[in-house]
């Protein structure tokens, strides 16, 4: 197989570095950059020695894959000309704005045996994929996801923006399907919601406890579960872990017969790992870390979270 011929749709803030990691990536070749914005397309594609295209049709016929990384509302329509064009897609969280939408890329994604993934990039983080094999049946999720304001993404709610990082990795620590939500949010500076919170209760009795902002005094990115044998809490942006387990030999400390591990890891490049991921997947025809099933559900999550924090708002007015 030769090279694997790519492009991006997008290349604002997030989807100038997708083609950035795709520019240099062994075997790959950055076909072309979209952009409604000709001055950004033509410096992004030409920093990257690529070709700019004004509107992505005119990728058809040249490229194996893509990446999506417009504004959200436009994911559905621009992924479904691709995949109709027997095209591979990565598209940026979430997968679309409706859940009907999500189906129906992932429809005709099976129908044509095409791969979607889905660009949750947390999953990347170097000490998300550390916790493999140390997580057994949490019982209780609580997440952190604080952001001081930077004026992107407003067009989407926090609950779509911020906090379905969180419920994709809950979803997929959890592994039980979501019985009941309980939400509250309200919109500070944008017309979107901007600060949530969500308790997720799933049919095995696990409990998450959700938390999102995009106007915080400070950026805070944190996960603490708790299960049987262990509490885990993570820093996504410091790229580390600490375990507290239960260890009989460890008679001082703060909690006398218990141990507590900090682990550190290296930032490492997780757009990277998620890029070379999906070249992968295209490539060996795999599925993906983060399918368009699981970016559905995640978006399925976020939406009934929307759904209870609307409800919750009309009965306060009442």
């Amino acid at each position: 197989m030769g090279n694997l011929r790519v492009g991006v749709v997008g290349v604002g803030y997030l989807g100038k570095f997708h083609a950035q990691k795709y520019r240099h990536m062994p075997d790959v070749t950055l076909v072309g950059v979209v952009d409604p914005d000709a001055q950004q397309g033509l410096n992004v594609a030409t920093d990257n020695q690529t070709t700019f295209y004004p509107a992505h049709p005119a990728l058809f016929g040249k490229v194996d894959a893509v990446s999506i990384a417009a504004p959200t509302p436009a994911h559905f329509s621009i992924a479904k000309d691709f995949l109709e064009q027997g095209v591979d897609v990565l598209i940026e969280k979430p997968i679309t704005t409706l859940l009907r939408d999500a189906d129906e890329l992932i429809q005709i994604a099976d129908s044509r045996d095409l791969i979607i993934q889905v660009g949750h990039l947390e999953r990347f983080n170097p000490a998300v994929v550390a916790l493999e094999g140390k997580i057994d049946q949490p019982r209780f999720i609580e997440s952190h996801r604080l952001s001081v304001y930077q004026g992107r993404c407003t067009d989407v709610s926090v609950v779509l923006d911020l906090m379905i990082h969180d419920i994709d990795l809950i979803l997929n620590l959890v592994g039980s399907t979501l019985k009941t939500v309980h939400a509250a949010g309200i919109a500070v500076i944008s017309e979107n919601i901007d600060i949530a919170n969500a308790r997720l209760e799933f049919v095995n009795g696990a409990v998450a406890n959700v938390t999102a902002s995009r106007i915080s005094a400070k950026n805070e990115r944190k996960l603490r579960l708790f299960q049987k044998d262990a509490y885990i809490s993570i820093d996504f942006a410091n790229h580390s872990i600490t375990r507290v387990y239960p260890d009989l030999d460890q008679v001082a400390g703060i909690i006398p017969g218990m141990k507590i591990e900090e682990l550190r890891f290296d930032k490492g490049d997780a757009l990277r790992e998620e890029l070379t991921a999906f070249v992968a997947a295209v490539r060996h025809r795999r599925q993906p870390l983060v399918s368009g099933r699981m970016g559905r559900d995640a978006l399925a999550a976020a939406l009934s979270i929307m759904d209870q924090i609307q409800e919750t708002s009309q009965h306060m007015v009442c």
